[in-house]
């Protein structure tokens, strides 16, 4: 059986808390909102993988983790995703940091070293983001100018990054699951 995968940082309590409370004040929009729980932030998706390959995935990342100094993500802003395009989703946008892109970079890179099997890296420019809601496009198109204002706004919090996760996702009718496969600290 394959397993979908992918490495991901989580968000503490304290920051879910404050995007429950923005969800509760957005609640009537035509969206799909992503399970509390949920919310991450990917660095590498890696793809459908056999349990060898996953057990490989856990032991790389672990490797990389053990050689990164924990450091902060900023988040800056409540914007619509992907930008540039029509909306499809509502995004927590974070700033890019040389220690994120480091990471990112670093952990495709372990993957790709020598047999593993695992796909070469996105070629998109990295975009670091949680994906707040999913939005329904037929009923969106339909919402006031003052409604669609309202979402996009400031929302600033520094998320101290500690761990990294390998992380399964499970595609779901009513969205995806995901179950942490590894939790690495960040050791430095």
């Amino acid at each position: 059986m394959k397993r979908r995968i992918f490495i991901a940082i989580n968000l503490p309590e304290k920051i879910k808390k404050r995007l429950k409370e923005y969800r509760e004040q957005h609640n009537g929009l035509p969206v799909r909102w992503t399970k509390m729980s949920s919310l991450h932030l990917t660095l590498v998706f890696i793809g459908y993988v056999d349990n060898e390959q996953m057990l490989e995935a856990c032991k790389i990342t672990r490797k990389v983790a053990e050689g990164v100094e924990p450091f902060f993500i900023n988040f800056k802003r409540i914007i619509f995703g992907p930008v540039g395009k029509e909306p499809r989703m509502i995004w927590l946008e974070g700033q890019i940091s040389e220690e994120l892109s480091q990471l990112k970079s670093r952990l495709e890179k372990a993957l790709l070293a020598g047999d593993t099997g695992f796909r070469k890296p996105e070629t998109r420019a990295f975009s670091p983001h949680l994906t707040l809601a999913r939005i329904k496009a037929d009923e969106w198109r339909q919402l006031s100018t003052s409604d669609v204002n309202s979402v996009e706004q400031k929302f600033e919090a520094q998320v101290e990054v500690n761990s990294i996760e390998v992380m399964e996702s499970d595609l779901k009718f009513d969205g995806a699951e995901y179950a942490t496969l590894e939790e690495c600290p960040l050791l430095g």
